[in-house]
């Protein structure tokens, strides 16, 4: 799983907070660390796509990209998957 966050984001704080909670393994790629390696092209599509840069966190987690934290989800997301592998 990919975890890409703003360290300043009190909302990726929260989201990372409760990925260490549950047990949930992550690469972390802070935003800044990111936009020297996208296009200019790239940088502005991610610019015009939101007017707060970009919500934030975002997660990719093979072919599924969740972007914001609202636990509920997460918890249906990641957890339940999780338990899922784990029985496999």
């Amino acid at each position: 799983m990919l975890f890409i966050e703003y360290p300043r984001c009190s909302t990726c704080k929260k989201a990372k907070k409760w990925l260490d909670g549950h047990g949930i393994l992550y690469k972390e790629l802070k935003l800044k660390d990111r936009l020297p390696l996208m296009s200019e092209e790239e940088q502005l599509q991610l610019l015009a796509s939101n007017g707060m840069l970009v919500k934030r966190p975002v997660v990719v987690d093979g072919d599924t990209v969740t972007t914001g934290f609202k636990e509920a989800e997460w918890e249906e997301k990641y957890v339940m998957n999780k338990a899922a592998e784990d029985r496999s």
